[in-house]
């Protein structure tokens, strides 16, 4: 979406741009589980809308934003546990209203209160198999804490940063710069401009020089877009 040349606005900006393909990179999830997430679809002639009203909608396609993000890996996190889609639905339903918000699941306040919403999808249905997953409060919080690790939550409790294979790797995603493109953080460039260096100068010495920047933020970037590669290999 990005590279198509879709017309951009300034209700965009800050927001961060992500086609499918790139957020299911970025997040390991397959590229069309993250579509039919966001766009609906019909299985066994039976029509299944979309789990949250994705951010971005540019000449009729999607687009995810950072907030989409963040709501995929708390989603994807809850169906790996076993819960249905359609029971995710119900709760993202309810979460909504108990927190105000169009994408509740990657926020403070569900991370404190969500158990409450699934108890009561559990209990109004009476499975008693949603019931025993989300009645425990260890198996709940592990969901939870696990899907918003390294992400940094501002002050309304709203993610703000993501640092994708973690702090210690040094690239981040902020939905403020560059689109919400990977950048290193040390020097706010983005990775996949680094990369282009390296190729470009044959070197992460020549890319150093030519961006003015240490090898090592070089090299980060280099590391971090390896394991890109590895799972589109995948």
């Amino acid at each position: 979406m990005r590279r198509s040349g879709a017309r951009m606005d300034a209700s965009l900006i800050g927001m961060g741009l992500y086609t499918p393909g790139e957020a299911g990179l970025l997040l390991g999830v397959a590229p069309g589980k993250i579509a039919r997430w966001l766009r609906g679809h019909v299985a066994n002639g039976k029509r299944h809308e979309p789990l949250w009203r994705p951010q971005i909608v540019l000449d009729g396609d999607i687009g995810l934003g950072f907030r989409d993000l963040m709501e995929v890996r708390v989603a994807a996190s809850f169906i790996a546990q076993g819960l249905p889609p359609f029971r995710l639905r119900q709760a993202i339903v309810l979460a909504r209203d108990a927190v105000g918000e169009d994408h509740p699941l990657s926020t403070r306040a569900f991370r404190t209160d969500g158990r409450s919403i699934f108890l009561q999808v559990a209990k109004h249905d009476g499975e008693a198999a949603l019931i025993d997953l989300f009645s425990r409060q260890y198996a709940f919080r592990d969901v939870v804490e696990r899907s918003l690790r390294h992400v940094d939550l501002d002050d309304t409790g709203r993610p703000a940063l993501w640092w994708p294979l973690g702090r210690s790797r040094w690239v981040l995603v902020d939905p403020a710069r560059s689109f919400g493109r990977p950048i290193e953080a040390e020097t706010s460039i983005p990775v996949d401009a680094l990369v282009r260096a390296v190729r470009a100068e044959r070197s992460v010495e020549g890319a150093a020089r030519a961006w003015n920047v240490p090898p090592r933020a070089v090299a980060r970037a280099l590391a971090f877009q390896g394991v890109m590669d590895e799972r589109k290999a995948a």
